[in-house]
């Protein structure tokens, strides 16, 4: 399992870095976030070009992710010069169509890898064609984004009523690498990580987001790590990567139940919109 984390600090990143964390994210995403987030307990990006070169000079061999923004006019020059200062990966968000991610690619041109963030009802809709596009590394699923869009109350509503998993199965089918959503500490969340960890094994999926409860807020390093031994989490999750992997068909199964009974625990607390 790739772990993701979002950052544009540089002594954190170096840190996460040592941790074993293999994908450094810089989000530079911020057209129409504030629309569809501004009311949400959700962390709007303030990261910037700059922060992408002084990254992409200390990641070591960890790669470097860049979310653009969505597809608009100077999008052509956005591309070129996150490329420019380091990025190693570019993630093309708030798409619809496999027409829209063709024109990204060949902006791309072979520069960098891609990574299309799937996140609107209409890109489910047209995932199989979208997983047709020539020149895509991986896909990676934005059930925050997506469950709004939706309209669902929860975003790992998403894991129980077969979205997720249908796109998964399409993914695998293509042999293209899938990630999706994020991940709290192992024993921490509405949904452990422990249980959302399992879920990633079960579909087969290669990469994950740490949140922010791995390493907390905070404007530096010993404030952000205050509370919260990012190094020991880390750790925490790849010994039980290793145990999951070791799974019965039936354990596989049980972890499959358990899921869905804590996801429908949290439910409970919103007005049924489904059969959930």
């Amino acid at each position: 399992m790739k772990l993701m984390f979002i950052c544009n600090d540089v002594e954190m990143v170096n840190y996460a870095v040592t941790c074993g964390t293999e994908r450094i994210f810089v989000d530079l995403e911020i057209y129409g976030k504030h629309e569809r987030q501004g009311h949400r307990n959700t962390v709007i990006s303030n990261h910037t070009i700059d922060d992408v070169k002084q990254v992409s000079s200390v990641i070591g061999n960890s790669e470097l992710m860049v979310r653009v923004n969505p597809l608009h006019g100077n999008s052509e020059s956005e591309i070129n010069n996150v490329i420019l200062n380091g990025a190693d990966i570019l993630m093309l968000p708030m798409f619809d169509s496999a027409e829209e991610l063709k024109t990204f690619v060949d902006l791309v041109d072979e520069r960098a890898c891609i990574i299309p963030l799937i996140e609107t009802p209409k890109a489910i809709e047209n995932f199989s064609e979208i997983c047709s596009v020539d020149g895509i590394a991986e896909f990676y699923f934005g059930l925050n984004d997506l469950h709004l869009a939706l309209g669902l109350n929860f975003m790992f509503e998403l894991l129980i009523d077969g979205t997720v998993e249908r796109v998964a199965a399409a993914c695998r089918e293509a042999n293209i690498p899938f990630g999706f959503g994020g991940i709290a500490r192992m024993d921490e969340g509405l949904v452990p990580g422990a249980l959302i960890l399992a879920e990633h094994l079960r579909l087969g999926s290669s990469a994950v987001i740490l949140s922010r409860t791995f390493h907390r807020a905070g404007k530096n390093l010993e404030a952000r790590l205050s509370g919260a031994d990012f190094a020991g989490e880390v750790r925490k999750l790849r010994e039980h990567e290793s145990r999951l992997i070791d799974r019965s068909k039936s354990e596989i199964e049980t972890d499959r139940q358990k899921l869905i009974d804590c996801i429908g625990d949290v439910l409970e607390q919103y007005p049924r919109k489904g059969k959930y």
